[in-house]
């Protein structure tokens, strides 16, 4: 067979198939917030202010990226917000104790690994759904982070040795203008978009939300799956905290309450469905970025921060109707 015959043999490509992507709803919906944004404000288009929402958005695209290994897992992990302020506390009280700041970031990663590892765990060997193990988890891991604190917060000063260059991680800008935690944003989502779409990982990760009696016949270690995903989720988190301890010098005990909400909603925003099998990690970007820009259409436009709770729950509300109607849809047809 000719090269050319084998060309010709090839499917043509299908514009029309592109309509079928799950990312392509929330994208069309985040050029149209895109376009209100720049007739609310002239502003928004400004390089200062669009830097400004990649900042912003950076911590929780971090979380992100992990919690989207775990909801195509059709699992969910409500102990991301808890794992933040945990990895933020150790890695604050480690500097605070003279440990070099590599080292005490690398400790709290570890810690933040560790406690998804944990919950995993609980979830494959006990078999306790995960919002419930998870939902306990929030507090164990929070109380645990509460409890070697004294309840007490952690700040770091620039004077103490470190510092300063820790502080970089979270303020610095590379080049003098791009903002380090979105470069670290981009590098992280980058590899999940790899793991996810060209791994063994990825793949087993959806044939396991899709039909985890199905995967386990076929050999995939279902267990091994989930632990990993869970895994992902808390090393995730514990970057995220890491850096956000970076930027502000400082971290207390509730930091983070409430950013386990705002995680899972870009997730389910950019396509993931909630019962595992589907979602991409191009569409948790998309999620991701979408809720940044709204609230920063938000902001720059005077909303209260009252209402852009209402609507950002709005929003969720909406995705997740689209989606199951798409399902039934499917289902129908």
């Amino acid at each position: 067979m000719t090269a050319a015959t084998a060309t010709s043999r090839r499917p043509a490509f299908d514009p029309r198939k592109l309509l079928h992507a799950r990312e392509v709803g929330v994208l069309a919906a985040l050029v149209l917030l895109i376009i209100l944004g720049t007739v609310l404000s002239p502003s928004f288009l400004q390089a200062g202010n669009l830097l400004s929402v990649g900042q912003q958005i950076s911590q929780i695209g971090i979380m992100a990226i992990g919690a989207t290994f775990v909801i195509i897992n059709a699992e969910i992990d409500l102990s991301v917000g808890s794992i933040y302020a945990l990895a933020a506390i150790c890695t604050g009280m480690a500097i605070a104790g003279g440990i070099s700041w590599p080292l005490a970031a690398l400790l709290g990663v570890v810690v933040g690994t560790v406690a998804g590892i944990l919950n995993g765990l609980a979830v494959v060997f006990l078999g306790v759904p995960s919002f419930i193990v998870t939902l306990g988890t929030l507090s164990v891991f929070r109380g645990v982070a509460l409890l070697i604190s004294n309840g007490a917060p952690i700040s770091l000063n620039s004077s103490q040795p470190g510092v300063a260059d820790f502080s970089l991680l979270g303020q610095g800008r590379l080049f003098g203008l791009v903002p380090m935690q979105f470069v670290i944003f981009i590098v992280l989502a980058a590899i999940g978009i790899v793991l996810l779409s060209r791994s063994r990982l990825g793949f087993n990760t959806y044939a396991v939300g899709g039909n985890k009696e199905a995967a386990r016949l076929v050999g995939i270690d279902v267990k091994a799956v989930k632990v990993a995903a869970f895994a992902l989720s808390g090393f995730t988190a514990a970057v995220a905290g890491v850096l956000g301890l970076s930027f502000l010098s400082y971290v207390q005990g509730v930091t983070g309450t409430g950013l386990e909400l705002t995680v899972i909603s870009a997730v389910i925003i950019g396509g993931a469905a909630l019962f595992g099998g589907s979602g991409t990690m191009w569409g948790t970007i998309i999620g991701v970025v979408f809720i940044g820009i709204l609230q920063n259409i938000l902001n720059i436009n005077g909303i209260s921060s009252f209402w852009q709770t209402v609507i950002t729950g709005l929003v969720i509300i909406a995705a997740v109707a689209a989606d199951t109607w798409q399902q039934r849809r499917k289902t129908r047809a």
